[in-house]
């Protein structure tokens, strides 16, 4: 029977268990004293990150739990695994709330400005955000990037100032190893992200992660080898990108680690080895012979496509690896720039990006409406786009082919 979270330890990660348990255990008692009877709203958080978020809160007993995404089909599945897990189900909140809607519309605000904390102030004492456009895939055209960076920068400053005006404890958000230098525009949105939340920490302490690639999350290329697989489908991968990887329980303890445990505008991210690279087709390839299928080496998506059509058990499975031609793409990566401190040795697992000084508000919060009023604009295009941001940021060195992840298997 096949065990995802098995093959994740032995073949993407390579580690038995989470390389953040040492660190969770030495610091017990400041995230039970963190996060013991305070009322937490988690946004996006049925997502793959959100929801292993949530897992790891539970043990330390939150008083509230309210739960926020645009996925009804997500926060039902979340709900019922929770409340039918005998790890989760004795730990679950007396006051566990879900609501399928945005964080910027008008529903949500009601509710966050009618929810009181125990102090009996508006809001919650802890707020966390993983709702965002994470795929270099969402750069296709000027519809899609703008879909982008109104999720990922300008609906989220609206929920900024809200906060500003019934401040929590602690705001986090998860930015990407992408926004290290970036070269697509998803990344780029992540590092303004950054910026942005970073802008209102002298009325809330604000913090965040660069992540690792979240093995097998919703929608990642792992997640679609399985669903292919399951449909005999062919499977295609890039032979020439490697990534970090952390497995979906290691998601959720980043996270945990940095909104609970770090200090205002600190960035915390995992300490991973160059060395613990792995690649896309090697997953693929492992992940069928640990299924049980041999493997055949196409020459071309259409060959994988016509070959499939004609698998079945005992057959080859066919597969097509290929170099990325695709825009956006960066051949390796990196949690922090030459020109960030870095602190590497309070913790065990991870590493913190210190001392990043307060951006300028009026600075950010003028690129944010620049944006937006390009976006009005009927007849912009992502040139537009791609100028201003790096104009913003810049490291920001786009790389662009003329092809995105959609023309591709």
């Amino acid at each position: 029977m096949f065990d995802l979270d098995s093959f994740i330890n032995e073949y993407v990660t390579k580690r038995p268990r989470s390389m953040f348990l040492e660190d969770i255990e030495s610091y017990s008692e400041e995230l039970f004293n963190a996060i013991s009877n305070k009322s937490i709203l988690v946004i996006g958080g049925a997502g793959s990150i959100g929801s292993s978020f949530i897992k790891a809160l539970l043990p330390y007993h939150p008083n509230e739990l309210v739960v926020v995404d645009t996925n009804e089909n997500g926060l039902t599945e979340l709900t019922r695994s929770l409340r039918s897990s005998d790890v989760y189900s004795s730990l679950i909140p007396k006051v566990f709330l879900t609501y399928p809607m945005s964080y910027s519309s008008e529903v949500f605000k009601k509710m966050f400005l009618n929810h009181r904390r125990t102090s009996g102030a508006n809001g919650f004492d802890i707020v966390a955000n993983f709702s965002a456009h994470k795929h270099v895939r969402s750069e296709k055209d000027i519809y899609s990037i703008e879909a982008l960076l109104r999720n990922n920068v300008i609906n989220a400053l609206a929920l900024l100032e809200l906060l500003e005006k019934n401040p929590p404890e602690t705001y986090f958000c998860v930015s990407t190893d992408k926004a290290a230098n970036p070269v697509n525009i998803m990344g780029a949105s992540k590092r303004v992200m950054e910026d942005m939340i970073f802008s209102f920490s002298d009325v809330f302490d604000v913090k965040t992660a660069r992540f690792a690639n979240v093995a097998f999350s919703n929608g990642s290329l792992p997640a679609g080898f399985l669903e292919r697989i399951s449909k005999h489908q062919p499977l295609s991968a890039p032979s020439d990108v490697k990534r970090y990887f952390v497995s979906p329980e290691e998601s959720g303890q980043i996270c945990m680690l940095s909104a609970m445990l770090g200090r205002n505008r600190a960035i915390f991210f995992p300490k991973l080895d160059a060395a613990e690279m792995t690649s896309f087709d090697h997953i693929a390839e492992d992940l069928l012979a640990y299924m049980g299928y041999k493997i055949a080496y196409c020459d071309s998506d259409e060959q994988a496509i016509t070959n499939a059509s004609a698998w079945n058990e005992g057959l080859p499975y066919p597969v097509h690896f290929s170099e990325s031609d695709t825009n956006g793409e960066k051949a390796y990566e990196e949690f922090f720039t030459k020109k960030e401190q870095v602190d590497m040795k309070t913790f065990k697992s991870l590493g913190i990006i210190v001392d990043k000084p307060q951006p300028d508000k009026k600075a950010v919060i003028e690129l944010i409406q620049k944006l937006d009023r390009t976006f009005a604009d009927i007849n912009c295009q992502k040139e537009d786009v791609v100028k201003i941001l790096a104009d913003y940021l810049p490291d920001f060195k786009h790389i662009e082919t003329g092809k995105n992840l959609d023309e591709k298997m």
